[in-house]
């Protein structure tokens, strides 16, 4: 490898998620040279859209929340169109389907909130107080609270176990993809914050708008898509096929479990699974944009994602989201079929399915003690970044590609 060919580069960023999309972004902005290198055809790692049918299919179900800080200040809100979900959800329980909504958005549904429909005035008092409490906080307060499960926050706030049961466990579950409430609760709080604070919404055009507009900001020429790397080397990187690109600094923006590929010795959380089933259904089963939850865990959640955003399905079709937690199971599709009628109260038996996506690694496990932020340093000139190195989060993602820019012009390829 020549010297002039070293030099052609100062940066090399591996992946085109939003961490590496963020990364590549500050660092152009910044003066250095940058090579972005995407394995795979298109920009957003986890957040990417299918087109099928006429459908528009993100890669697992995802939203969008307008309140993070990150958010707030890379994205031009409005050229995403955004479609708000419901501020609320339904809750299936074996006292039927329960409406929890928030009062403050939607003083009409406020009647859904009367101590007993439910939640006890106890539980309602005790989330109403925490809510007020991290809503109100600065999030560097949040963060610097002592941390404990999930569970163990609920608790300590008054909240029964009978309430988390029938109703915050099952949505929480959706949240941090795992049913134990063993997530950190420096990051509940935050999130909680983030979700009274902010809109919960999807773009037009599908999750993978967000991603395409941040590469849309880049210069020509820094992105390369269909460019999987195989290895990180003392010069740079090799390319899978046997090409090497030289650089000072090379940034891993990669999911957990290649990232650790990539660079030996790397600490990495376990991961969360999630598998998410599309139906096409001649009418919709629920007339609103509101998220379903089910206390049996059966699955995650469901929404009809055509009532959140028309766009997504053809005119006179209904597409409906279903999420369960793992992998996809022999019989897994008709088992979810079966439980959605019960959930939506109505045959499905004619509903077509569309596609199934299983995304392993798709948050990791935060557990306490979560660091929430941590260095992207790790060997003099390789950076690491990515939700596994911040929170399981959009704002996570693209702190961590902040972060990985900054250090990065403080290190060897900044001087």
């Amino acid at each position: 490898m020549t010297a002039d060919h070293r030099r052609a580069t100062d940066v090399l960023v591996v992946g085109a998620g939003l961490a590496g999309l963020a990364c590549a972004l500050d660092l152009c902005r910044a003066g250095r040279r940058v090579t972005l290198l995407e394995a795979s055809d298109g920009v957003g790692g986890r957040m990417r859209t299918d087109r099928l049918d006429g459908f528009l299919l993100d890669r697992g179900f995802q939203v969008f929340n307008t309140s993070y800080p990150q958010v707030k200040r890379r994205l031009a809100l409005p050229d995403l169109w955004l479609r708000p979900f419901t501020p609320g959800l339904l809750a299936h329980t074996p006292d039927g389907m329960l409406r929890l909504a928030d009062p403050t958005r939607r003083p009409g549904a406020a009647g859904s909130l009367l101590p007993g429909r439910v939640l006890s005035a106890r539980d309602l008092a005790a989330l109403g107080a925490l809510s007020a409490r991290d809503t109100l906080l600065p999030a560097a307060a949040l963060r610097r609270g002592a941390d404990r499960t999930t569970a163990a926050a609920l608790a300590r706030a008054g909240v029964s176990a009978s309430a988390v049961d029938r109703v915050l466990r099952p949505f929480l579950a959706g949240v941090f993809l795992e049913d134990r409430l063993e997530t950190s609760a420096r990051f509940f709080h935050l999130v909680w914050r983030s979700m009274a604070r902010g809109t919960l919404c999807l773009p037009a055009k599908g999750i993978g708008a967000v991603p395409e507009q941040l590469a849309g900001e880049l210069p020509e020429g820094v992105l390369r898509r269909e460019s999987p790397v195989a290895g990180v080397t003392g010069e740079g990187v090799v390319l899978a096929d046997g090409r090497e690109l030289g650089a000072e600094a090379v940034v891993v923006a990669t999911e957990a479990a290649a990232a650790a590929r990539l660079l030996p010795g790397l600490s990495v959380p376990e991961t969360r699974t999630v598998t998410t089933y599309y139906h096409a259904a001649p009418a919709s089963p629920l007339a609103e944009p509101t998220l379903v939850v089910d206390s049996t865990l059966t699955v995650l959640n469901t929404v009809v994602l055509s009532e959140v955003s028309p766009t997504c399905a053809p005119p006179g079709t209904a597409l409906v989201s279903t999420s369960v937690l793992g992998g996809d199971r022999p019989g897994g599709e008709e088992a979810v079929r079966g439980r959605l009628a019960e959930l939506y109260g109505t045959d499905t038996g004619g509903w077509r399915s569309l596609a199934t996506y299983t995304v392993e690694g798709a948050l990791p496990a935060m557990t306490p003690p979560w660091p929430l932020i941590r260095t992207t340093r790790h060997t003099p000139g390789r950076y690491v970044c990515g939700d596994h190195r911040a929170t399981g989060s959009v704002q996570g993602a693209l702190a961590s590609g902040t972060r990985a820019a900054r250090e990065v012009l403080a290190g060897p390829a900044g001087r």
